[in-house]
């Protein structure tokens, strides 16, 4: 009786690995950064023996958090252990991180937690009427502003508080960033220069989470980076800030001193563009305002 031969079994190829999310190796930076800037005695975890390092051990990230320090460690170095939802919010929460920075370390390992849509070209949070409302809110100094920081909009009332002209300004300078490191008149007029910076270049890394993908954001990253070492030492904090109603003060060359409330509202969640209003927080603020527009410079 002839044998029968059984053809060979098909092998299926290996399936192909699929790579990491692109800001696995930015989170593990963010996460260090964190690490390194926490004490223990604050956080209830006790020292022995010399601390070559400074900040927080791994080892002690990883029982705040109730994980494996192994599995924390290859983490921070950015390697692919595809972490969940719930381990990521227990390690940020170890690291005392605020909201903000909770929903960044989400977004950094591809688990937004809510669905974002980009802001299309020509888009605008108030379609046709923007500028009508602009200069319908004078003289309180108002503009539009988006999560790259670019001034999209301003009235007079602004233009006259920060000594600027937007339709004389070149595309890569109307940018509140850009201002507050690049302009010296700009930072002589806010009284807490080195904040703003910071807490700017802090609202900046937010959005360029967001938009990782996009050359124009890299470029700009890249332009911000190579120019202003004001720049790369707050970027190397690794903060992280939402945009938030806060109180400014500002020094006018002839005005003289203005306490103002910045206060923002949004349109619709679809468009990160918003409007931001600066609004007296004084009688004496409120005087001023209405002399702004008509004093020199």
């Amino acid at each position: 009786m002839p044998t029968t031969l059984n053809p060979p079994a098909t092998v299926s190829p290996a399936p192909a690995a699929v790579p990491p999310p692109a800001g696995i190796a930015q989170l593990g930076r963010f996460l260090r950064a964190r690490r390194e800037s926490l004490a223990a005695a604050p956080l209830g975890l006790a020292r022995y023996g010399r601390v070559r390092t400074p900040g927080l051990r791994r080892e002690e990230v990883a029982q705040l958090a109730g994980i494996g320090v192994t599995w924390y460690t290859k983490l921070e170095q950015g390697r692919d252990v595809r972490p969940s939802r719930q381990a990521l919010v227990a390690i940020a929460k170890a690291l005392q991180c605020s909201d903000d920075e909770v929903q960044h370390v989400l977004a950094l390992a591809g688990l937004h937690t809510e669905a974002r849509l980009a802001p299309q070209p020509g888009d605008c949070p108030f379609p046709e009427g923007h500028g009508l409302l602009l200069r319908k809110l004078l003289p309180y100094p108002a503009l539009l502003q988006n999560s790259a920081l670019d001034i999209v909009a301003c009235n007079a009332a602004y233009e006259a508080l920060m000594g600027i002209h937007l339709a004389k300004m070149a595309e890569v300078e109307r940018n509140c960033l850009h201002q507050a490191l690049f302009n010296p008149e700009w930072g002589r007029l806010l009284v807490r220069e080195a904040d703003t910076v910071q807490h700017l270049v802090a609202m900046f890394r937010a959005g360029s989470t967001r938009h990782a993908q996009d050359p124009a954001w890299q470029a700009r990253l890249d332009h911000f980076m190579a120019n202003s070492a004001a720049f790369r030492d707050a970027w190397e904090r690794y903060q992280v800030h939402s945009p938030e109603n806060r109180d400014k003060t500002f020094q006018h060359p002839t005005l003289g001193t203005i306490r103002l409330r910045q206060t923002n509202w949004w349109s619709a969640p679809r468009n990160d563009r918003r409007l931001m209003v600066y609004l007296p927080l004084s009688d004496e603020a409120a005087a001023a305002l209405d002399r702004l527009l008509a004093a020199p410079g």
